[in-house]
C-alpha cells in the first residue's frame, strides 16, 4: 500500500507525541507493507516517516527543492538528513528555491503515485499554495482516499 502524507509542520511536542501514536494504529495494521512517500518536512512528514520506518516499511522522499535540507532550520536538518538516508528512492524536482509554487508541484509528484493520503490537519483552511488543505482538496479531486489525523487535544504552535 502506497501512502502519502501531508500535514502542519508547526506542532506542539505533545501533539507531536499525540500525532505519532494516531500514526502507528493507523499504519501498524499495514506493517512492512506500507510504502511511505514523503517530502520529508518538519513536522507531520518527519513523523510519518519516522513511523512507516519504524514499522518495516519502505521511504520513498519527493524533494521539493535541490539542497532542499539547506532551507531547513539547523535544528531540523539532522533529523531530515537522518530520514533522507533511508529513503529509496530519492526524486528531487528541479527548482531551485522554495516556494508555495514549488511546494505544491511536489504534492502533486507525491499524490501520483499514492494510493491513500495521511492528512496531519486541523480541518482549517489554507494558508496559501501547497498547503495541507489544498493537498487534501487534491487528493480528494483524484478520488484517492484521503486519512484524517487530528487527535482530540492537538494543538499547533501559536494556537
Amino acid at each position: 500500500m502506497r501512502v502519502a502524507v501531508t500535514g502542519h509542520r508547526d506542532l506542539t511536542p505533545e501533539t507531536e507525541d499525540l500525532v505519532r501514536a494516531a500514526m502507528e494504529g493507523l499504519l501498524t495494521p499495514h506493517g512492512t507493507a506500507v510504502v511511505g512517500i514523503s517530502c520529508l518536512a518538519p513536522g507531520a512528514d518527519q513523523i510519518f516517516a519516522e513511523t512507516v520506518l519504524s514499522l518495516g516499511g519502505r521511504l520513498e522522499a519527493i524533494l521539493p527543492v535541490r539542497g532542499y535540507g539547506s532551507v531547513l532550520p539547523s535544528e531540523e536538518r539532522e533529523r531530515f538528513e537522518g530520514l533522507l538516508d533511508q529513503a529509496d528512492p530519492v526524486r528531487c524536482l528541479t527548482h531551485d528555491a522554495p516556494t508555495p509554487a514549488v511546494y505544491a508541484a511536489a504534492n502533486e509528484v507525491m499524490l501520483a503515485s499514492a494510493d491513500v493520503l495521511v492528512a496531519v490537519w486541523d480541518g482549517g483552511p489554507a494558508r496559501g499554495p501547497g498547503g495541507t488543505a489544498e493537498v487534501v482538496d487534491a487528493a480528494l479531486r483524484r478520488a484517492i482516499p484521503v486519512k484524517i489525523l487530528w487527535p482530540d487535544g492537538a494543538t499547533r504552535a501559536g494556537d
